[in-house]
């Protein structure tokens, strides 16, 4: 089963100008189809470390989606970083300058080289269609190149996800299950959940602790994600347990 990971780049996300969308979206577009992202990186506009970043992800066998950086102003380094990392020369791509001058032609505008530049990707790479202005991104292998701005990107990933990745839809049946432990202690359950977590191999055992206020009591949402015959069997073992302790509950719903 591939995993799946998110790039948001820009110096405007790191700075605090402008709040990220992106990584709630993808999670939910990812769920859609029964996915989940493994990772979420942060990058402001700076090339090195860009291309550290996807030299590493590039050698792995994640689905890497990157959103921002493409376009062809100053502090725009994703296309170039994207190159040096793959260690392949930067060209314009065929399918990239059709869909250029397809739009420059809608809008009754000339093409220009630097608008001819926004087609100018990684070699070997493969086009992806923007539905909100034809300007596309671009995919190397299993990485994804999309624009910063939501409109663009949501439906971009969702039409990759969907033309490369569908085998990988709902593959692993997940569920999950969870209790609220009033005024529960973390510490005082972690033996039990390292013992149910061991008990039923393929499961995760997660804990949330609520410190309470005036209108919440204080509790920990204790839950079991995984196989969902298995899940059904691990919430019991939960329930039993923060009992013996001492503890009362309720299912979450």
């Amino acid at each position: 089963m591939r995993t799946y990971g998110l790039i948001v780049i820009g110096d405007e996300i790191m700075r605090g100008k402008r709040q990220d969308k992106h990584m709630a979206k993808f999670v939910e577009i990812c769920a859609a189809r029964g996915l989940h992202l493994s990772w979420v990186q942060y990058l402001g506009d700076e090339r090195p470390r860009l291309i550290e970043t996807l030299q590493r992800t590039l050698s792995s066998n994640d689905v890497v989606f990157s959103c921002g950086g493409i376009g062809v102003t100053p502090d725009d380094h994703t296309r170039q970083a994207a190159a040096a990392a793959a260690n392949v020369p930067l060209e314009l791509n065929v399918d990239a300058e059709r869909e250029i001058r397809a739009r420059m032609a809608e809008m009754d505008q000339p093409v220009t080289a630097a608008r001819l530049e926004l087609g100018t990707v990684p070699q070997g790479s493969r086009i992806i269609p923007n539905p909100f202005n034809r300007i596309p991104g671009f995919s190397y292998r299993d990485h994804h190149f999309l624009p910063g701005f939501p409109q663009m990107a949501w439906p971009m990933a969702e039409w990759v996800l969907d033309t490369y990745y569908a085998d990988d839809f709902r593959k692993n049946a997940e569920a999950e299950a969870a209790i609220l432990v009033w005024d529960g202690l973390e510490g005082n359950m972690l033996d039990l959940m390292r013992l149910t977590e061991a008990d039923f191999p393929g499961i995760v055992v997660f804990s949330l602790p609520t410190f309470g206020s005036e209108t919440v009591r204080r509790h920990v949402e204790l839950g079991v994600r995984g196989e969902p015959s298995v899940v059904a069997q691990a919430i019991e073992v939960l329930k039993t347990g923060v009992a013996t302790l001492g503890y009362t509950y309720d299912t979450k719903p």
